[in-house]
Order: structure tokens, then sequence, then C-alpha cells
């Protein structure tokens, strides 16, 4: 008696599948870090500029955030959504130019350095009517946020958001404080600059008001 030859048949065969040369598995990755890189060999901001040059102009500077600390969920879902609208007004032939920046100043990073400089620490925290101390809370403060907005940078980018990375916009550079300070001074010269009474919101920790 015969045994029988049992054959398993490959029915992969009997598909009539397209032939590609894409892999069966993205691999994204490996696959990303390699766009963004050729990205920037290629400077691909700098030939969509080239190319859309004496086109109408659609500029989106963008609501900055701050920085102290690495981004979240929100901040991807803001970029990317900001990059969608660059990036279809660009193809809609204008020249879509993306501006990123950050806030440097406020209460959230002042907090980030109290907690890290000095609640962890066990120190106080300095006293800002000390001329000399609150310029080196100051320094901090400036340090710490350079130090975060490089970080958010690359992360940012790491979504694949094009943009002017290498000249972002920040409300800490001298220049902007220095054009604060000469807007504030035309309310000073035309008289529209006054004193008033209005609520603050007051942080009782902290000890300063609430932006």
């Amino acid at each position: 008696m015969t045994d029988a030859v049992t054959t398993t048949r490959d029915y992969s065969k009997t598909l009539f599948l397209p032939v590609t040369d894409f892999p069966m598995r993205a691999g994204l990755p490996q696959k990303e870090p390699d766009i963004l890189a050729h990205w920037a060999t290629i400077d691909l901001y700098g030939r969509l500029r080239q190319a859309s040059q004496g086109r109408a102009k659609f500029v989106l500077h963008d609501g900055p955030p701050y920085a102290n600390g690495h981004i979240h969920i929100g901040h991807a879902l803001n970029k990317v959504l900001k990059d969608l609208v660059t990036r279809s007004q660009q193809m809609l032939g204008f020249d879509s130019n993306y501006v990123p920046g950050w806030d440097c100043h406020g209460l959230p990073i002042e907090w980030k350095i109290e907690e890290e400089n000095y609640r962890k620490k066990g120190k106080s925290k300095p006293d800002l009517s000390d001329p000399s101390a609150m310029i080196a809370f100051r320094q901090e403060c400036r340090a710490y946020a350079q130090h975060w907005l490089s970080v958010q940078r690359e992360e940012f980018k790491r979504l694949g958001v094009v943009g002017d990375w290498d000249h972002p916009y920040t409300t800490m550079s001298f220049p902007a404080e220095a054009q604060i300070a000469r807007e504030i001074m035309k309310f000073a010269a035309n008289g529209t600059l006054y004193r008033g009474s209005k609520p603050v919101m007051w942080s009782v920790v902290e000890r300063t008001a609430l932006a």
C-alpha cells in the first residue's frame, strides 16, 4: 500500500496582484529620518522659496509655543495642521512661507527654573528686588528657554514640518525686545499710555502675576 503524498499549495501564486518595488512593510522608523535628511540635503525649503519667487505671498507666522519642555500631542496637532495649510497654499500657487517662533518669557519658564534650580535643590527663590539677583535669574530663564527651543525645533522637524527653522523668531531676541520697547514708547509719546485699575490674576505660590 502506497502512502498518499500531501502537497501544500502556494495560494499566493493564484492571486493577481500588482507588481511593485515598494517593500511590504513601510519601515517608517527608519525611512522617515532618511526622508528628512534628504530634504535637508537638497534644501527643500530653499528650493520652494526659489521656485515661488514673484508669486503672491502667503505667510504663516507661528503662534509660538513656550520653550519649556518636550513637545506633546497638542504641539504635534498644531504643527501638522499648520504644515497642511502652508503646503496646500504653496500648491495653490502662493509663495507660502512658514516662520516658526517661540515664546521665551513668562510664568511657565520662570516656574520651571524655580522648580529645577531651586525647589528640587532645597534653595530659596532669589530676592528679585535685588537688581543683580533679578538679572541672574533672567539669565537662567534665557539659557533654559534657549535649550528647550533647540530641543523642540528638532522634535518639530521630526514631524516633517517644512519651515524656516534656521531663522525662527523668538520673543527673547534682543531686536524683538527692543522693538517692543519702541512700540511702548510710541504710546507714551502720543499720550495713550496711562495708569489704570484692572483685576490681575495672582499666583499665591509664585507671588507674581499670571499671564
